[in-house]
């Protein structure tokens, strides 16, 4: 038997069973009741290996700022400014480094315990300790004054530890256990879980003690499908919403609307920054590329390639141009873009700086080095291999040529130092999307896929440590933006361009016919963040 035709065959019977596994467990779930939804979640934001823990990784990339089983002290309100959640107000020390924050006396856990200040101060100083992506090492402590004041105590002033306080869930103090908390929560968020069968889906039900608007839908089932038999749940219509898989983009399905929501799912290119003189990682990989180091290369790319064209041909256009990695946040700065589809001014940038195709190849030299080099991608990522390959295209009449290697995150980390890797961010933390991905490092790591290309200035160090310090939010957002274009130079592409930021990939969903998602979250919430907003308008499900 012909090998490809075989192999499709077991593809299709793998997706066969998934869909009647899935099936099956749909069946027990009451699915034909119109208050239970079932959703989906999968990719890097899919099942969460650690189970429901807000400190060990539930929310963080799964429900941005609303980890539904947990509150928050803070949230964000539909233009986008901080407001209280559980937190009635908070104020900050005149040097920053004292946060003093008041909470509700009105609310319960799940299990009937009062939420009290001790809880809020026991989650956070856990978190200082959690194995996970909270980066919480400029904490010195945090203290309960009484039931309903808690004062943080920070090292050093961070203006952007407030996006800490709108980030983690609470878990309560009294019981808590960093090995079984996650598969048995307990919080004081609408939901609270009911069953969790691991690899397959979570149930959770409404949790009775929540103290904000109670959801319409008093059962919410989540699946965790992989991303080739997502679709799948819709052509059969077994869930009522879906995350659109990448390759389902152009199809239509009959009781479903493909719905998409604007995003800051930054997709970008980083390009190795310094030069390579011998440097190597923690591990003895290399450090530097003697290509992308020149500043022409990243120059010509960002002013060379069409976003446009790329965003229709690879997202069906469910997306926009992107061009600092930040573009959609408060802290963005518009100077710091370029005009983009140029390829002649491109290569005259090129010229300029002495790359010359010499040999008639199609790709040009420099003192003896050819205008190559690799770009790594996930191979599990069809959308990130079709953006590497229309990215290689487009580069080509420009006379650079980059060689794509599609491989697993083990062996980009250990080359994203030496060539390009792909990445993406979704964060509007400006501690991570700028601090951490500019400021430089002096120990190259291959476990911190912050800055990977190394990009080193001093210039932008100064403004991003008097961002990180100032009391003041709006004099920390100008500072952001101010650090992408600092007239000269700048992490933006009009300034050092150490990255080719391509595109902001949409949100998009198929929403069976009847549900009403409310109000579109705000710029980066996941979808499920208004979950109590939401409503089916029919009585059929």
């Amino acid at each position: 038997m012909n090998k490809k035709i075989k192999y499709g065959l077991l593809a299709c019977v793998v997706i066969v069973i998934a869909i009647v596994a899935i099936s099956s467990i749909l069946g027990s779930a009451e699915k034909n009741d119109p208050t239970h939804l079932v959703v989906t979640m999968m990719g890097h934001a899919g099942e969460p290996e650690t189970g429901f823990n807000p400190l060990t990784g539930w929310g963080c990339g799964h429900l941005n700022f609303n980890p539904l089983i947990q509150s928050t002290l803070l949230t964000s309100d539909e233009n986008g400014d901080f407001v209280g959640d559980l937190a009635t107000n908070y104020t900050t020390s005149s040097d920053g480094l004292i946060w003093t924050v008041n909470i509700r006396d009105d609310v319960k856990f799940s299990n009937n315990a009062s939420l009290k200040a001790s809880d809020v101060a026991f989650t956070f100083n856990e978190a200082r300790q959690s194995n996970s992506q909270l980066d919480m090492s400029n904490l010195e402590e945090a203290k309960a004054l009484n039931d309903t004041t808690v004062e943080f105590k920070l090292k050093k002033a961070q203006s952007s530890f407030v996006y800490d306080l709108r980030y983690i869930g609470i878990v309560p103090e009294e019981g808590y256990n960093n090995e079984t908390y996650g598969a048995n929560p307990i919080g004081s968020g609408p939901y609270k879980l009911k069953q969790w069968d691991k690899g397959q889906q979570a149930i959770l039900e409404v949790n009775d003690n929540y103290y904000g608007k109670k959801p319409y839908f008093t059962q919410l089932t989540i699946l965790f499908p992989e991303e080739d038999t997502a679709f799948e749940l819709v052509k059969s219509h077994q869930a009522d919403v879906v995350q659109a898989p990448f390759t389902s983009l152009n199809q239509t399905v009959d009781g479903y609307e493909l719905i998409n929501y604007t995003s800051p799912r930054a997709q970008g290119l980083s390009l190795p920054y310094l030069n390579n003189t011998g440097l190597t990682t923690d591990n003895g990989h290399a450090v530097g590329n003697n290509v992308t180091a020149d500043k022409a290369i990243r120059e010509a790319l960002n002013i060379g390639i069409d976003r446009t064209s790329i965003i229709n041909s690879v997202y069906k256009g469910y997306g926009k141009a992107e061009y600092s990695g930040v573009d959609s946040q408060v802290y963005a700065n518009n100077d710091s873009k370029v005009t983009d589809n140029n390829p002649q001014e491109a290569k005259n940038i090129l010229e300029q700086a002495g790359w010359v195709d010499t040999n008639g190849d199609g790709i040009r030299e420099k003192d003896g080095k050819n205008a190559s080099f690799k770009l790594y991608y996930s191979s599990k990522d069809q959308s990130r291999q079709s953006l590497a390959t229309v990215i290689s295209e487009q580069a080509k009449p420009l006379g650079i040529n980059i060689e794509l290697v599609g491989t697993d995150w083990d062996t980009i980390y250990q080359n994203m130092y030496s060539e390009a890797a792909l990445m993406q961010q979704s964060s509007d933390n400006p501690y991570r999307t700028v601090y951490q991905q500019y400021h430089s490092k002096e120990n190259f790591t291959e476990d911190d896929y912050m800055n990977p290309n190394a990009y080193n200035s001093s210039e932008v160090d100064a403004i991003l440590e008097e961002a990180l310090s100032s009391t003041n939010q709006n004099e920390s957002n100008n500072l952001w933006a101010k650090a992408a274009y600092t007239g000269n130079g700048g992490f933006g592409p009009k300034g050092d361009a150490p990255w080719l930021w391509v595109a902001d990939y949409n949100y998009c969903y198929f929403v069976k016919d009847g549900i009403n998602m409310g109000k579109e979250p705000i710029m980066g919430q996941d979808y499920l963040a208004n979950i109590c907003d939401w409503t089916r308008e029919n009585t059929t499900a």
